[in-house]
C-alpha cells in the first residue's frame, strides 16, 4: 500500500516576515512565462514562444558527451574544470575567434567559459558596473537584461529601435531595415556615468542583423566615449539566412573594438542543446577578469564535460560533412530557413505582414492587415492571451515590446519546433 504525503507543516509567521533584500524589488514576481506556459498547457496549446527545441542535439554532440563522460576515452572531464575555462573548450574558441576576430586569441587570458550565455552577461555586468552606473540598451530587449543590470545595481537606460516611416506602407518589409537605431539619439542618451552598452545581434526578438555601417556608427560613438565597455550578445550567429547580403559582423573586429568589447555566445541555440548550459565570452584579459572574478566566488566554474562535449562538437561542425550539407553549420541554416519561409507563407495567408529577419528565429508580424488588433499599453499580453482560448488551444503568440505600445499592432511568433509538430503550427497561425 503505497504511503501518503504528510501534509506540509505551516510556516512561522516570523518565518514570512522575512524581507528578501532590496535588490529584487520588482523582480521576485511572476515572469511572462509563469502566466503563458500555464495558460498553453490549459488549453492544450502549441507554444510558439518558448524558447527550446523540441528536438534532440544532432546526433554527433551527443556522442561527443558520451567520450566526455566515459573514462575509456581519456577525456578526464568528470572533475572541475578551471573557472576561466575547460581548457579544451577554451584552445577550440581561442582558434574560432582568432579567424572571426582577425587576430590572435589567447585561450589562458581572453576565453571565459560560463553556465550559458546568461551567466556570462550576469558575472560581466556584476564585475563592470555598480550602484549609479548606467547600461544602454536597445528596446524593445530580451527581458533577462533588464533584471540582470538591476541586479547589479545599475540604471537602464533604452534607446528604442524605431520602425522605420515605410513599415505601414511596405508591402514585404525587411526586419534590417524596418526597425532603425538613430545614433544622435543614443549618444545623446550617454552621460558620464553610462559604463556598458549592450549589442544583440541578431537581435532578439526583431530578428534584425546590424549592418557594417551601423557597426561602424556605432564604434565612432565608443571612440568618444571612452567609459563605455560594450557587450555583444551573440548567441544566434549562426542562425543566418544571408551570408552574402547580410553576414553577421563581429563588432569587436572593428578597428579598435577589441579591447573595448566582451564578445559572448553560446552552444544551446546552434547545438539544439539549450539544458546543457555552456556559453562563453570572448575579450581582452582586462574584461575577461570580470566575468572570471565573479563566476569563482559564485559557481565556480561550469560542468565539465558539458564544456568538454562542446569542444568537440565545435570541432566536428566545422570540420564534417552533416546531412549532405558541406557542414552542419550550412546544415542549420537551411533547416532554420526552411522554417521561416513557412511561417511567412502562413502569416500571409493569415493576412498578417510578417518583417523579415535575416537572422535568429524570430518573426514579427503586423497584425492590423488582418484584423486583429493588438490594443494600446499594456494589452498585449491580453492579446496573447485571447488567442491562446479563442483558437481553441491551437495557438500561442508572444507580443514585442509589451507594455510600451512603441510597435503598434504588431506581433512575435518563433520558428522553434520540428518537423513533426510544425504542421501543427502552421495550422494555428492559420486560424487566427
Amino acid at each position: 500500500m503505497a504511503h501518503e504525503m504528510p501534509p506540509f507543516p505551516p510556516l512561522s509567521s516570523s518565518a514570512l516576515d522575512a524581507d528578501l533584500a532590496p535588490r529584487l524589488d520588482g523582480l521576485d514576481k511572476p515572469t511572462v512565462w509563469h502566466e503563458f506556459t500555464p495558460l498553453a498547457n490549459e488549453y492544450q496549446s502549441i507554444n510558439l514562444g518558448q524558447g527550446f527545441p523540441n528536438w534532440d542535439p544532432p546526433e554527433f554532440c551527443v556522442a561527443h558527451m558520451n567520450e566526455s563522460v566515459d573514462p575509456r576515452y581519456g577525456r578526464d572531464a568528470n572533475q572541475y574544470a578551471r573557472p576561466n575555462a575547460h581548457l579544451p573548450l577554451a584552445t577550440v574558441l581561442a582558434r574560432e575567434y582568432t579567424a572571426k576576430l582577425s587576430r590572435a586569441i589567447d585561450p589562458a587570458t581572453e576565453v571565459a567559459s560560463t553556465v550559458g550565455c546568461t551567466n556570462a552577461l550576469f558575472c560581466a555586468l556584476m564585475g563592470l558596473i555598480g550602484g549609479g552606473d548606467e547600461v544602454i540598451l536597445m528596446e524593445p530587449a530580451f527581458d533577462l537584461y533588464v533584471a540582470q543590470v538591476k541586479l547589479a545595481g545599475g540604471t537602464v537606460v533604452a534607446v528604442p529601435l524605431r520602425p522605420s516611416p515605410t513599415l505601414a506602407t511596405d508591402d514585404d518589409p525587411n526586419a534590417n531595415d524596418s526597425f532603425q537605431l538613430d545614433f544622435e539619439e543614443l549618444e545623446g542618451k550617454i552621460s558620464p556615468r553610462s559604463k556598458v552598452l549592450i549589442l544583440n545581434t541578431p537581435h532578439n526578438p526583431t530578428g534584425k542583423m546590424f549592418s557594417r555601417s551601423e557597426m561602424e556608427a556605432l564604434a565612432g560613438i565608443v571612440e568618444r566615449h571612452p567609459q563605455l565597455t560594450v557587450i555583444t550578445d551573440e548567441v544566434y550567429e549562426h542562425i543566418v539566412f544571408d551570408d552574402v547580403n547580410s553576414p553577421h559582423i563581429h563588432f569587436a573586429s572593428l578597428p579598435g573594438m577589441y579591447e573595448r568589447t566582451l564578445t559572448l555566445s553560446s552552444s544551446g541555440k546552434t547545438f539544439s542543446a539549450t539544458g546543457w548550459k555552456v556559453g562563453w565570452a570572448i575579450g581582452p584579459p582586462h574584461l575577461i577578469r570580470a566575468v572570471t572574478s565573479i563566476q569563482q566566488w559564485c559557481n565556480f566554474s561550469s560542468p565539465t564535460p558539458n564544456q568538454d562535449a562542446i569542444a568537440l562538437s565545435l570541432e566536428t561542425a566545422s570540420r564534417d560533412p552533416y546531412q549532405s550539407h558541406p557542414t552542419y553549420y550550412s546544415f542549420l541554416r537551411s533547416t532554420y530557413l526552411h522554417k521561416r519561409n513557412l511561417l511567412l507563407d502562413v502569416l500571409r495567408g493569415a493576412n498578417m505582414t510578417p518583417i523579415v529577419p535575416d537572422g535568429a528565429f524570430f518573426v514579427v508580424a503586423e497584425t492590423s492587415p488582418g484584423g486583429f488588433s493588438v490594443g494600446p499599453d499594456g494589452a498585449n499580453g491580453e492579446f496573447a492571451g485571447r488567442l491562446c482560448g479563442d483558437a481553441e488551444g491551437l495557438g500561442v503568440v508572444s507580443v514585442v515590446d509589451e507594455g510600451s505600445g512603441r510597435y503598434g499592432d504588431s506581433a512575435q511568433c518563433v520558428l522553434w519546433r520540428g518537423e513533426g509538430g510544425f504542421g501543427e503550427e502552421l495550422v494555428a497561425v492559420r486560424v487566427l
